[in-house]
């Protein structure tokens, strides 16, 4: 039977290829998974074990899709672990504030160096300072998204908000914890540590939501984000003016459902995994696409990370700049958005999204006392109407930012616009329909799951729950069916992986 087993193959299984990475809606990572589960369920009397288990599947899981950037995960770890710690319970201000920044310095650094180094020198090399060829740099994969865990520790152990835990242990699992370690939630170590220090219980309800949540979060990113982005945004995006206006506006509703059910999807599934292993991670989206102004939609978009800079950096700048009053709030919008755009990458195209977020919350702030007065003038205030208009006009300022975000370029970015001013064609929109058949009905599915009022969910996931464990295992396998027989060939990571 073994002389049948090819061993070679089989120990590539667990090294290391870029060509190769393991995502949720991986064959391989249904073994992983799996096998994590047996061997939990095998240690589940001993808290130890199960900790430690977690934490050798959560480095294997990061290996496999980084290889020995491992290494740099520790170096985050023990540097905010320790020094956090250090900070904490240090009793000079000065020492105090001196290993804070040397800590931030050093998470900042690291982010700084990996993701925007070859950004900087083009900058240089633009405004003639010389003349820098680009590094030969890879960008570790999670990096914004474990730098900003970090920091969360070390910013709220000074400020006193919470105590340090003293298990290196239990911070790494924190730190290195495999459903969200490559896109978020980015949770908080006063939320998780305690979990950590918990007994791990799963309920019946618990597991009911598990299934519920990767089952749509299957579908969303498998079936609908993957098709609809390969299928069509991606031919658009690509060459905008080989299309018309029409399918450069249709392209753009398609990507912002791409996006959407793309990282809520892959949030869904993390989830679900981590409800499974007894660990509660923060929702990240709340029906984001209902938001009747753009605060309000980063109220309901990722909103581990929009909490996170409204904590850290937001809230702490408004304060400084509180003699300025509104114009110190406005002030301190530019600067969080401007950080919020650079935060998803190194490219112009996402500083000017930024900047566009910026300014509608700058504008919307200045003007809150002028468009209240006009409402209640003109008897506006509280009708279903006016929130229609306002989620109308949101949806469509956020297209604004979703085109210069998707772009390749500010270039591309510009044909996509004046495709959609200039060379509309409105004509093209049936044919469109005709020929793009299978994309039309997802993005109408697609749009409809995303408006589905959440008392369905709740009953839908009041019935899972209720359900025996092999009708909850059918439905997650006739879940998979489906992926498989819709996915493509080659397999799509999560967008936000690229952040």
């Amino acid at each position: 039977m073994f002389s049948s087993i090819d061993f070679n193959k089989l120990i590539e299984l667990f090294k290391y290829n870029p060509q190769d990475p393991v995502y949720f809606n991986t064959s391989f990572f249904l073994f992983f998974f799996f096998a994590l589960l047996i061997i939990y369920r095998v240690v589940a009397k001993s808290k130890n074990l199960k900790i430690y288990t977690l934490i050798f599947f959560s480095l294997f899981f990061y290996y496999r899709d980084s290889g020995y950037f491992f290494l740099l995960l520790f170096i985050s770890t023990f540097v905010n672990f320790y020094f956090g710690n250090w900070l904490y319970k240090t009793k000079s201000l000065s020492l105090k504030k001196v290993l804070f920044f040397a800590v931030i310095i050093i998470d900042i650094g690291l982010l700084v160096y990996f993701k925007y180094t070859n950004f900087i020198l083009q900058i240089l090399t633009d405004l003639k300072a010389g003349s820098f060829q680009p590094l030969d740099i890879l960008l570790p994969v999670g990096i914004s998204f474990y730098t900003f865990k970090a920091m969360s520790y070390s910013i709220e152990l000074y400020i006193g908000s919470m105590e340090p835990t003293d298990s290196l242990r239990d911070f790494s699992l924190y730190m290195f914890f495999f459903p969200n370690i490559l896109a978020g939630p980015i949770d908080r170590a006063a939320v998780f540590l305690p979990q950590v220090q918990g007994d791990f219980y799963i309920s019946k309800e618990d597991i009911g939501r598990a299934v519920f949540l990767i089952m749509c979060g299957l579908f969303k990113k498998a079936v609908i984000a993957d098709y609809i982005g390969l299928n069509f945004v991606d031919r658009v995006f690509e060459v905008p003016l080989r299309f018309t206006g029409v399918e450069n506006l249709l392209a753009t509703y398609a990507y912002a459902l791409q996006i959407y059910c793309d990282f809520s999807g892959y949030t869904d599934m993390a989830l679900g995994v981590a409800l499974l292993l007894g660990f509660k991670l923060m929702d990240n989206f709340n029906v984001p696409f209902i938001a009747s102004s753009v605060a309000d939609y980063w109220r309901r978009w990722h909103i581990s990370l929009s909490t996170w800079l409204l904590d850290y950096l937001f809230k702490p700048m408004q304060m400084s700049l509180r003699r300025l009053r509104i114009y110190g709030s406005a002030i301190a919008i530019f600067i969080t958005f401007f950080i919020v755009g650079l935060w998803h990458g190194a490219n112009w195209t996402f500083v000017v999204f930024g900047l566009i977020h910026s300014t509608y919350l700058a504008v919307s702030l200045l003007t809150q006392k002028f468009r209240t007065a006009f409402y209640n003038k003109v008897h506006l205030s509280g009708t279903k109407f006016l929130k229609v208009f306002q989620i109308f006009i949101t949806f469509h300022l956020l297209l604004v930012g979703a085109i210069v975000f998707r772009s390749d370029s500010l270039q591309t970015a510009g044909y996509v616009f004046h495709q959609i001013f200039r060379y509309f064609h409105g004509e093209v929109f049936f044919q469109w329909i005709v020929g793009y058949s299978n994309i039309f009905y997802l993005m109408l599915l697609g749009y409809i799951i995303h408006f589905i009022p959440k008392f369905v969910d709740k009953k839908i996931q009041e019935w899972i729950t209720a359900s025996p464990v092999v009708v909850q295992a059918l439905l997650l396998a006739l879940m998979i069916i489906v992926v498989v027989q819709v996915e493509s060939a080659q397999l799509q990571p999560v967008i936000y992986f690229n952040f």
